[in-house]
């Protein structure tokens, strides 16, 4: 099979890198038609990019960004299936988790048009949950057997188990953007209530709506168990994390939050660490409590500081957590098996 993977795509994302990654060590001939230019310029590269390879391939997948145009530019320049990455609601991110966009608003209006259209246009369409399948389903009235369900996994050249500096300080790890479905304020939270001397909050990441009142929180509390670093470079991460003893997932009280499963959890399992993270239909879909994750309930600090401890003191559970989490990604989550299951089930529809 041969394939186009065209649009205004991050190459570096790992949504993007995770399916050129595994598209390649499937033996897939890939043809990269993208642009990072902006406006009419974009449209103008794209169309001089595909004309040259439009007669060398079988299907086309749009890489996820944040556009919503490009599919319609797609549509003009092949007959091909055209697969479309959504990976999420741009209508739901904007205006029911971060709040940014009024629903009642035009604007919101017009992400949902966004949305909509691209799903009517894909011949397919790339989602990462069944929760998230639902959910467009319901939205966008879209006909589920539209929909193929790939998880998000992770590179597995970049995050893999690494021998663990020993340090005085139990670490507990957060990395990420702070948006609602974080729900951050329940980390700083459950720093406050744990009074351990040696559990040590380390939040990496300093982007974001909420970043500001994070900080604002947690100096307000007065936190001498919590440190905050600047976000770092993607290949910086995993020599982070090495370090660290237990990482965090999300816990956000918003309804985007229940139908994720999100970068930072595959990346730690990928490296073999052990994983706190509110309980969701989504996490579901993958997890067993307190078999390869532990759940905690969502947007609750003294839930989620009573599961730190019970890790903490409990070394059986949290090795156990820990082998078994990387035994699930190496079995389900890597670049190459996710893809291979793409690819078998696009054989399939368009053979």
């Amino acid at each position: 099979m041969k394939i186009c993977y065209f649009g205004d795509y991050d190459a570096g994302y790992s949504r993007n890198r995770v399916i050129i990654k595994g598209l390649k060590e499937n033996d897939v001939t890939i043809f990269e038609c993208g642009s990072k230019m902006l406006g009419f310029k974009k449209l103008c590269e794209l169309y001089k990019k595909h004309k040259r390879i439009k007669n060398k391939y079988d299907i086309m997948i749009i890489g996820y960004s944040d556009s919503r145009f490009i599919i319609f530019l797609a549509k003009i320049l092949t007959r091909k299936k055209i697969i479309w990455d959504a990976f999420y609601s741009l209508y739901d991110s904007w205006v029911y988790d971060r709040k940014l966009v009024s629903k009642y608003s035009p604007k919101a209006w017009l992400y949902w048009l966004y949305d909509w259209f691209n799903c009517v246009l894909a011949d397919k369409i790339l989602l990462d949950t069944d929760e998230h399948i639902n959910y467009f389903v319901k939205t966008f009235k879209i006909n589920r057997n539209k929909f193929i369900k790939i998880l998000v996994g992770t590179d597995d050249n970049i995050f893999y188990p690494r021998e663990q500096k020993k340090d005085n300080k139990f670490i507990v790890h957060f990395h990420g953007n702070y948006i609602p479905l974080q729900g951050a304020e329940y980390i700083i939270g459950a720093a406050q209530l744990i009074k351990d001397k040696d559990i040590l909050f380390r939040m990496v990441g300093s982007k974001g709506q909420k970043y500001k009142e994070i900080l604002s929180l947690a100096k307000k509390m007065n936190l001498s168990n919590i440190e905050f670093l600047n976000s770092v470079p993607y290949h910086i991460l995993p020599e982070l994390m090495a370090k660290v003893d237990v990482c965090l997932g999300v816990f956000g009280d918003t309804d985007k939050t229940k139908r994720v499963i999100p970068n930072k959890v595959y990346e730690a399992i990928a490296m073999e660490k052990p994983v706190i993270t509110a309980n969701t239909p989504a996490a579901q879909e993958l997890f067993v409590d307190k078999k390869n994750i532990l759940f905690c309930e969502t947007a609750n600090s003294e839930n989620l500081a009573k599961k730190i401890k019970e890790i903490k003191n409990n070394k059986i559970l949290k090795n156990n957590i820990a082998k078994n989490g990387y035994d699930v990604f190496k079995n389900k989550c890597r670049p190459k098996i996710l893809i291979k299951d793409l690819l078998k089930q696009l054989s399939d529809e368009f053979k």
